[in-house]
């Protein structure tokens, strides 16, 4: 568990452990300063998980570079042979066919590199950007249970104060038939 989502625990956590205020069952009393320390380390910690993916979408350029010197160093080795072998006049035939089996093996190595490092990047794009969406969801599971849970209180008031509101209407229609009844009487 991140520390992103213990700070989202203990702040679900404080709001259920709040008084509620006076004749209400759906507001609560919240000490301002605590709530704001819980926030502002909230704040805080979401840049340093954004910079650790920004880290990790880097090393992809790191990899990428990496693999484009690799290749540029394997040419010019194989551009350095091939020079070699074609100013020696007696070997030139072998020399062209050796330099572009060199230029091609080594086309094909920096290829299958440029390939590897693509891949690689890709795949920890495609994990970040998992973790990333796996984080969101967390979050909006723990907002959805904090609604419900809301949202039952606040049904259960009016629950409550619609039973009440039933009684005494109830009772007001009681008093008001023993109210005619003695008018006709007299």
């Amino acid at each position: 568990m991140s520390r992103i989502e213990q700070l989202i625990a203990e702040i679900e956590e404080y709001i259920d452990s709040c008084k509620f205020q006076s004749f209400s069952t759906s507001k609560i009393i919240v000490n301002k300063e605590e709530l704001d320390e819980l926030l502002v380390e909230l704040r805080l910690r979401i840049p340093d998980e954004i910079k650790q993916y920004q880290k990790i979408i880097s090393n992809q350029d790191a990899i990428l570079s990496d693999a484009h010197s690799k290749a540029d160093a394997m040419l010019a080795e194989a551009t350095a042979q091939t020079n070699e072998l074609v100013n020696e006049h007696e070997i030139m035939q072998k020399a062209y066919a050796h330099a572009n089996e060199i230029i091609e093996q080594a086309q094909v190595q920096a290829q299958a590199i440029l390939d590897n490092a693509v891949n690689d990047a890709n795949s920890v794009r495609q994990s970040s950007i998992q973790y990333t969406d796996d984080m969101l969801k967390s979050l909006q599971t723990i907002i959805t249970h904090s609604m419900e849970g809301a949202q039952g209180r606040f049904d259960a008031y009016l629950s409550s104060m619609k039973s009440s509101y039933d009684i005494v209407t109830s009772n007001r229609n009681e008093l008001s038939a023993g109210v005619i009844t003695e008018k006709e009487d007299e």
